[in-house]
């Protein structure tokens, strides 16, 4: 293998298509595969190769990167790669699973004796667009410089956390992360629905708590998005209820009780019943009304 390891990216979707287009400017041979071939062929014409299945697509690859839905998605994608794997393979696992569903994906790399390194990112599509993403990661050491080229591609750092996929480090941290950001998103919808409810103008509760220490940057994001309407997804309500669910499952199995994060499932669930599903977080706003 090369100081430019050849990369297969299963998974092109709002993140994978931000990092396959970083992955090519770095100058790494790129091959991809989407479930909907049309979402890949696009990166065609930016030098990608597109596969015709995930086993053309990790066949012969140093380092395979999956970008999925969830676990069960990873697993079921990954069985379909099986043919076309190898012994030895590095496995860079970026799809937040959680942390029981990971077993069933440490289970595959042993039985394929895949180097298998558990690497969740924070970040969204802009992240993932401008290659500023924070990869947590946990792995072997020798599957780290294998890695780096690929890593420095799509994020702006790693931190690692442990050696050891299977113990789940960066799952677990990339849950307790994840539980502040949708906590955060929650909020600001329910605070800007009061507003509404009680006739009070939303641009009036930004201004008075505007440069204290009340005030966030993601706060103004997404209570932009919310005042203007604008619900491109960065970050879909599908994949926010689908990562709540993996928080409170995991707080359960840990015997710690949350409170705001099952309501906030109960919100996400809402909104996506709504119709919201496949728009941004910041949709939730619609779950206070009546839509």
């Amino acid at each position: 293998m090369t100081d430019t390891p050849s990369v297969a990216l299963l998974g092109t979707g709002i993140m994978g298509t931000g990092m396959a287009r970083n992955i090519l400017a770095a100058g790494l041979p790129l091959t991809v595969w989407n479930r909907t071939a049309d979402k890949a062929r696009p990166l065609v014409d930016a030098g990608a190769r597109l596969a015709e299945d995930p086993a053309d697509a990790v066949r012969g690859a140093d380092v395979v990167v999956t970008m999925l839905g969830d676990g069960a998605h990873v697993l079921d994608v990954m069985g379909a790669a099986a043919e076309g794997l190898h012994a030895g393979q590095v496995w860079a696992q970026m799809t937040t699973v959680g942390v029981a569903p990971l077993d069933a994906l440490v289970a595959f790399a042993g039985t394929h004796r895949l180097v298998l390194v558990d690497a969740p990112v924070v970040g969204t599509k802009k992240p993932a667009e401008d290659g500023q993403l924070q990869i947590l990661g946990a792995g072997p050491v020798s599957a780290r410089a294998v890695l780096a080229p690929v890593f420095e591609a799509v994020g702006s750092r790693t931190v690692w956390v442990g050696e050891k996929a299977e113990e789940a480090a960066a799952s677990r941290l990339k849950l307790v992360a994840n539980s502040w950001v949708l906590a955060v998103t929650a909020a600001t919808g329910e605070t800007l629905a009061l507003a509404k409810g009680l006739g009070v103008d939303p641009q009036a509760f930004l201004d008075t708590i505007e440069g204290g220490s009340l005030d966030l940057p993601y706060l103004r994001m997404k209570a932009g998005a919310i005042l203007t309407g604008d619900m491109s997804a960065s970050f879909s309500v599908a994949n926010g209820a689908k990562d709540l669910d993996l928080i409170t499952e995991a707080a359960t199995a840990s015997g710690v009780r949350l409170d705001l994060a099952p309501a906030a499932l109960d919100r996400f669930r809402r909104a996506a019943d709504q119709g919201h599903a496949e728009d941004d977080i910041a949709a939730v706003y619609y779950a206070s009304f009546d839509e």
